[in-house]
């Protein structure tokens, strides 16, 4: 009995696992399109198209992510504010944006 309670908690931190991958991916994806409409300006149009592409769509998916029109439109305003990820992310960042 405790060997298929063990399976699936293996399973399950496997799933959470991969799904953490894919959420990776699409903040790579996202700094990959800061940094190109930082270097040409066309950051914007290019994450829009890899998010309506069919990876795109399949890696949204894998990492949680709805592949709306809507999800694609907040990606775009990300990428638009310029932003990193990283940045975007950290502590302080959050604890500037609650003061303003």
């Amino acid at each position: 009995m405790f060997d298929f309670i063990d399976t699936a908690v293996i399973n399950n931190d496997q799933g959470a696992r991969a799904q953490r991958l894919f959420a990776a991916v699409v903040l790579a994806a996202l700094d990959d399109a800061i940094a190109d409409d930082k270097k040409y300006g066309n950051g914007e149009e290019q994450i829009a198209r890899w998010a309506r592409s069919r990876d795109g769509r399949e890696v949204l998916m894998c990492a949680g992510i709805d592949p709306s029109e809507r999800c694609i439109n907040g990606m775009m305003d990300f990428v638009k504010k310029g932003i990193r990820t990283s940045v975007a992310l950290s502590r302080e960042e959050s604890e500037r944006q609650a003061a303003a």
